[in-house]
Parts: structure tokens; sequence; C-alpha cells
């Protein structure tokens, strides 16, 4: 092995991983344009329509998003009458968001899209199980 060969990009489980991601994320982008979300804000919605309600900091660490990208998100989200944000009664400094009807009306009309995506992905169903799976392994050890 030569001094700089964890450096070539071949050896980087980080340069695959960035690359499918975007691949995979743009492959959503015809689908969800249909239905005027971002895939970021898709992500937000498939939260929300199971969830209900949510604060904004339980939402971020779902996600794994920050607050300075989820606040613009949110916002653009409220702005399409999909969701509301309203500071918590209790607590002034929680912020909550919550799926508003027009936002569960969208759940209908997105129930297709993972089925799409999959279409454009080359895994088995036991191969897109096993990558999952590995996948929440590598984000739990970064948890750590």
């Amino acid at each position: 092995m030569e001094k700089f060969d964890a450096l070539k990009l071949e050896n980087q489980i980080c340069f695959p991983l960035y690359a499918a991601s975007r691949e995979v994320v743009k492959r959503y982008r015809p689908f969800l344009d249909e239905i005027n979300l971002t895939y970021t804000q898709y992500i937000v919605m498939m939260v929300l329509w199971e969830d209900k309600k949510i604060s904004v900091k339980e939402l971020g660490k779902k996600l794994y998003l920050d607050s300075g990208t989820l606040s613009p998100v949110l916002k653009s989200l409220e702005a399409k009458g999909f969701v509301t944000r309203e500071r918590c009664m209790q607590d002034e400094r929680i912020l909550i968001a919550e799926i508003t009807e027009a936002g569960m009306a969208v759940k209908a009309k997105a129930e297709g899209v993972p089925d799409e995506v999959a279409r454009c992905v080359c895994l088995s169903a036991d191969e897109t199980k096993q990558l999952y799976e590995l996948l929440y392994k590598v984000l739990g050890g970064l948890d750590n």
C-alpha cells in the first residue's frame, strides 16, 4: 500500500454515499415537481403525515437537519398552506410544526412516489433492505 492510497477517491466510502445520494434524490425531482415539493420538503411532509404535530427540534433530529436548513423549508411549506408553525403554549421556546388538511391531501398525490423511484434503483427487495440497514448502522455510529 502506498503512502497516499487512503486519499484516492476509489478508497473513500464518502464518495459513493455522496454520489448515490445525489443521484437518487435527482430521480425524485420529476415526481415531486408534480406535487409542488422539493426533496427536503417531501421528507418533512413524510414525518408530518405520520406524526401530524411535532416540535421543530424533534423534526430536525429525525431528519438529521439543522434549524438553519429546516426553518426556510417549514416557512415555504407554511406559505403553501401545508403546515402551520406555532409556539408551544407551555414553553414559548419550543416551536411546533403541524400538518394542515391541505398538507394531508398531498399525501394521496405522493403515494406512488416511492415506487416510481424504486424502479430507478437497480436493487432487489433484499438488497434494498440490506442497504437500508447498513445506512442506518452508519448513521447510528455517527450519532456517538
